[in-house]
């Protein structure tokens, strides 16, 4: 998963990439337009391998990584940091949006909106992500009507098609409605993914607070539900975060039991991010490697084999699946063979979180 961290200038979007990453040491208070691109690759803590590999001693346990990307900032220090911009192809690639917005008061860090205003900045990074978009099905607009004029009478039919989707987004980004929450046929929905659209992407709000909190909800915030519906939240101390993802882990959670602080920030926002993303892992298990893969919930088990090798797609059988529960229960696979719960699924299969499988692919 790749997620693209955003955010107005000072939000600390690069304290809070440093507390995910776990103190890449990405330098912060700066970063103006010819700033340096951060890169960070998390793995996903995930209990189960930890078990399975107790169980199976494999050569290599693998866990889901999570990418984030911490975009330089603007030169206007007021506006979102690289949207539309330079580094538009790293946020059209990424799979969703970390949108830092301030809501801690320290005086020390200026803050060039003017103040600390939750609702102004959530509101400023929507919009920017939907006027980003708008400008692309502008040129689209005129792109399509400029190739139906020219276009033989065959191919106009094909070309309008095109066009009325173009047209329909258009619209429905100028009321306010983000790409994810248009109603599109199948065909609409085809002809507008070439245009890898902003608004297509989940969102979640991490409003970076003080120290001493209080943790902040978008439903505090005051805005129509069709601005904030569908978007993921958090609340997180990207400064203590940061310091704290500086200790080894026995001081962390030393200090973070003095604190009364909680979990780690990147736990609460890999699990906030699933959920939003509506992603699960499924595991495979053997001698070589024990891993976790990341799907989007109830995808078919000929689709989630693809996950593995694009090849198993093609070259499906047929799933033998066992719930991770069940095959920690029984101890291993033949056991749960014996007992009846290891179960022979078909291509249509819906995988559920912590299925344990092994795909049985024609070569």
């Amino acid at each position: 998963m790749d997620v693209a961290i955003i955010g107005l200038a000072q939000s600390g979007k690069t304290t809070v990439f440093n507390a995910l990453t776990k103190g890449r040491g990405a330098p912060t208070g700066g970063g103006g337009p010819g700033g340096e691109m951060h890169v960070g690759v998390v793995k996903v803590p995930d209990p189960r391998l930890v078990i399975l590999e107790e169980m199976y001693h494999p050569q290599k346990v693998v866990n889901a990584e999570i990418t984030y990307w911490d975009l330089p900032g603007a030169e206007d220090p007021t506006k979102s940091q690289g949207i539309g911009g330079r580094h538009k192809n790293i946020l059209q690639s990424a799979d969703a949006f970390l949108v830092v917005v301030r809501t801690f008061t320290d005086p020390s860090v200026h803050n060039p909106t003017g103040g600390v205003d939750a609702a102004r900045d959530v509101s400023a990074m929507l919009d920017e992500l939907a006027f980003s978009d708008l400008e692309v099905m502008e040129r689209a607009v005129e792109r399509q009507d400029d190739a139906i004029k020219k276009a033989k009478p065959a191919e106009r039919q094909a070309l309008g098609r095109h066009l009325d989707a173009v047209k329909k987004a258009k619209t429905a980004l100028e009321a306010g409605i983000p790409l994810r929450r248009q109603e599109l046929s199948p065909s609409e929905a085809e002809f507008l993914a070439a245009y890898q659209l902003l608004t297509a992407k989940p969102v979640i709000v991490a409003f970076n607070t003080d120290e001493s909190g209080p943790d902040v909800l978008v439903s505090q915030l005051g805005l129509e539900d069709s601005v904030t519906q569908e978007l993921g939240e958090v609340s997180l101390c990207g400064k203590l975060e940061e310091d704290l993802a500086l200790m080894s882990d026995e001081e962390d959670a030393f200090f973070r039991e003095e604190l009364g602080v909680g979990e780690p920030a990147t736990f609460r926002v890999i699990n906030v991010s699933y959920g939003t993303l509506g992603l699960i892992s499924f595991l495979t298990v053997g001698e070589d490697e024990v891993r976790a893969w990341t799907i989007p919930a109830d995808l078919p088990a000929q689709q989630a084999a693809g996950a593995v090798h694009s090849d198993f797609t093609r070259g499906f059988i047929r799933a033998e699946v066992i719930p991770y529960d069940d095959l920690v229960r029984c101890g291993g696979i033949s056991q749960g063979r014996k007992e009846g719960v290891l179960r022979s699924e078909g291509k249509t299969y819906p995988v559920k979180d912590g299925d344990v499988i092994n795909f049985l692919i024609n070569v």
